[in-house]
């Protein structure tokens, strides 16, 4: 069955962050599946050629490009091939991010440089080459992936909450400045699910590998993840919230923040948050 954004977007034209593995692979699969045109970005060869299999496939067209997205030079002129190539963008996806962990104080500033230029940055920058053109089109849609942390920001991952927290914070400031144009934004703020998103770590080894294995006990993968994506930015949703715990996280939050805030603080001071999240199903 065709998703809602392929019928609403008939030149079917995305642009992928992250799309030589893990969900930017699943994302950019199944629109292939719809017969999309998608562009794909990775810093590896070997994936981008993978994908691009797969993607021709499942019957789409593939464009990649290897380069590193916090170089918004690199990334503009990947961006504009993608456009001469494929006539315009109906849908940005800035998926592509990096996890890590630590205390802060502790993390090196270098490593912070790196993953907000991946995690954050990577997301103005695609928005701001993507937003001109869906304006002029009047329609277009970009979805940025973000986390349940950008919300709950745990501690000892401080790095990767604030990157997620503004890429929240982006998505929410163009909803309101592109639905006068027709052009959709959707944020996605998952919890855990299985992806490799741990694999360019530079943190503290025993943080990062409590995510890790966190991450590998997910009961959702990719595949799964991504459907939900496609089918509920289809539906025009703003805040893409999966599984339940995330919506959970997204409510309480914003109904009883201090509680919430109090209640993080305690189980850190007792280092309980650590065998709570090893026991959690996601």
């Amino acid at each position: 069955m065709a998703y809602k954004l392929s019928q609403k977007h008939t030149g079917k034209r995305a642009f992928i962050t992250g799309g030589g593995g893990s969900l930017g692979r699943a994302l950019a699969i199944a629109l292939a599946k719809d017969g999309w045109t998608v562009g794909i970005t990775d810093i590896k060869d070997e994936a981008l050629a993978e994908s691009k299999r797969l993607i021709e496939e499942a019957g789409g067209k593939a464009l990649t490009y290897k380069f590193d997205v916090a170089d918004r030079h690199e990334y503009k002129k990947a961006f504009d091939d993608f456009i001469s190539n494929s006539g315009g963008i109906d849908l940005l996806i800035n998926n592509a991010g990096v996890g890590d962990g630590g205390l802060f104080g502790e993390y090196d500033l270098e490593h912070w440089d790196w993953i907000t230029g991946i995690n954050q940055m990577a997301a103005v920058y695609g928005s701001h080459y993507a937003v001109p053109l869906m304006k002029k089109q009047g329609s277009g849609h970009i979805i940025s992936v973000a986390s349940a942390a950008g919300i709950a920001n745990m501690p000892n991952m401080s790095m990767y909450n604030v990157t997620k927290a503004a890429v929240i914070s982006l998505m929410e400031s163009l909803y309101a400045e592109l639905a006068p144009f027709n052009v959709q934004t959707s944020v996605v703020c998952p919890t855990f699910f299985r992806s490799n998103i741990m694999q360019h770590n530079r943190g503290d080894e025993k943080a990062t590998s409590i995510g890790q294995h966190i991450i590998n006990k997910a009961k959702y993968g990719p595949d799964e993840i991504a459907d939900y994506i496609l089918k509920q930015a289809g539906k025009n949703e703003f805040y893409i919230l999966h599984p339940y715990q995330a919506r959970l996280v997204f409510n309480v939050k914003r109904l009883i923040p201090r509680l919430f805030l109090k209640i993080k603080a305690n189980q850190f001071a007792k280092k309980d948050w650590v065998r709570q999240a090893m026991k959690i199903k996601f």
